[in-house]
């Protein structure tokens, strides 16, 4: 765990300059392999100081944990079967065994991204729900927070997580539901993490009117890039002119200089940032203040 004056300094560096924390960047993706120390060094020049890398398999959870030893005290990594690549472990038990080894390491800070996806079929909703619950047991064993990935099956993952009361800490990963199922995660006591969805928001009932409406309160809220995917188109026509303006040049330079929809950076996260401050009518130092302090202290990042 940080201690209290490490992350106090931390703080009081977050006056100076917009540091942040990008809770879920997939830098095991291949879109990184040629040049990866060099996107490290745009996302630390940018103020992003620690990135969570999440693993969504066997392999990739083994892969971000060696990326978290090459990178210490900057990358953490997760340990995560995805609900896509649930059947995996059902075809392949054995694999479970490298998992737990990977999940005991002191870098891995969560479990997961875990959870139900109804939305494509890639695996049978009863082994979906057999592999998070295993999950779920083994968080509560190592006592570490588990990120929630859950598309059209809040019924089911709520019903599901009920059964473990003991589990430390929940965070639902990339929200992109209505406010509504927002307050039924915030009622629980669950964190939410937001990315540059908010961009593509259009409805009247979703993330944007969440923010505006100071329905989620700072304290629950994480940022994260989920690089390379979730590009925060800046120039959307649906953004608001208010939200526009409230990015700064840096954070503009730094998004449009390298990244794109084929490929974004945790570089970005300042932009993402300053694009939540605007909608919540607060300050991105305010923003970026409270969402790092969150991370540091539900993953129990060192400083």
């Amino acid at each position: 765990m940080a201690d209290n004056q490490n992350t106090e300094d931390l703080m009081k560096h977050c006056y100076e300059n917009l540091i942040v924390i990008d809770v879920g960047a997939n830098l095991t993706n291949k879109k990184y392999s040629r040049d990866l120390d060099s996107v490290m060094q745009r996302a630390k020049d940018a103020g992003v100081q620690k990135i969570m890398v999440p693993g969504t398999s066997v392999k990739s959870s083994k892969e971000a944990l060696r990326l978290s030893r090459i990178y210490p005290d900057i990358i953490y990594s997760t340990a995560g079967i995805h609900p896509h690549d649930s059947k995996s472990i059902v075809e392949e038990p054995e694999t479970w065994f490298d998992f737990e080894a990977i999940a005991q390491a002191p870098e891995c800070v969560a479990i997961g991204p875990c959870g139900l996806d109804y939305q494509r079929d890639f695996s049978e909703p009863d082994v979906q729900k057999e592999i998070f619950e295993k999950q779920l047991r083994l968080a509560c064993s190592l006592n570490k927070p588990v990120l929630i990935h859950e598309r059209s099956a809040q019924d089911d993952v709520l019903e599901i997580l009920k059964k473990y009361p003991n589990i430390s800490h929940v965070v639902i990963r990339g929200f992109m539901g209505t406010t509504e199922e927002a307050l039924k995660y915030l009622d629980m006591g669950y964190h939410i993490s937001l990315t540059g969805y908010l961009c593509k928001d259009k409805s009247d009932t979703g993330v944007r009117k969440l923010l505006e409406d100071g329905t989620l309160p700072l304290d629950k809220l994480l940022v994260e890039t989920d690089s390379p995917f979730m590009y925060p188109n800046t120039r959307a026509s649906k953004l608001p002119q208010h939200v526009k303006t409230g990015i700064t040049e840096r954070s503009l330079l730094y998004l449009h200089r390298y990244c794109t929809f084929q490929r974004n950076e945790p570089c970005s996260l300042p932009a993402i940032v300053e694009m939540i401050a605007s909608f919540m009518k607060k300050t991105p130092d305010e923003v970026a203040l409270a969402t790092a302090f969150t991370a540091l202290k539900l993953f129990g990042l060192s400083q």
